[in-house]
């Protein structure tokens, strides 16, 4: 059986024993810098998904005013070009299409909206559509295509 004391009689007793630097623990220099290479290539893959899955600032205005413009011109889950007067995208300028059945209805949020799509410059502006039914008469809807316009 081992003893914690010295093997000599007149040797001072100890409460804790001491260690020399070779007896501390230490890490490999191989793991550790395999260790940073990993949560360095973590970091970059996350902040890679972040960034594409940032929402591209034009395109998420024009979906937002899209979004307010089809509950102003909805009535039962069908557009009514009729309502299209009532359109308003406060903060944004915006031109409103609706296209329906070979007729074009356009509108306009405030007098710096962006013009009809034969005046204006595709790369300066945003534009967000959906597919929507749209009452062309009483009692006859057809299929149709609602267009939000802004600004970059």
């Amino acid at each position: 059986m081992r003893s914690d004391r010295s093997e000599t009689p007149d040797a001072p007793e100890r409460s804790g024993a001491t260690f020399s630097t070779a007896d501390r623990a230490a890490v490999e220099p191989t793991a550790a810098l395999v260790a940073v290479v990993v949560v360095g290539l973590a970091l970059g893959l996350y902040a890679g998904a972040f960034a594409d899955a940032a929402p591209d600032d034009g395109r998420s205005a024009a979906r937002a005013a899209l979004d307010r413009v089809e509950e102003t011109v909805t009535v039962g889950g069908v557009v009514d070009p009729s309502r299209m007067r009532r359109v308003e995208a406060p903060g944004t300028e915006t031109a409103i299409e609706l296209e329906a059945g070979g007729e074009r209805w356009l509108a306009a949020s405030g007098p710096d909206a962006p013009g009809p799509p034969e005046a204006r410059s595709p790369d300066a502006v945003a534009v967000a559509e959906r597919r929507v039914t749209v009452r062309v008469a009483p009692g006859r809807n057809v299929r149709g295509t609602l267009r939000a316009v802004v600004w970059r």
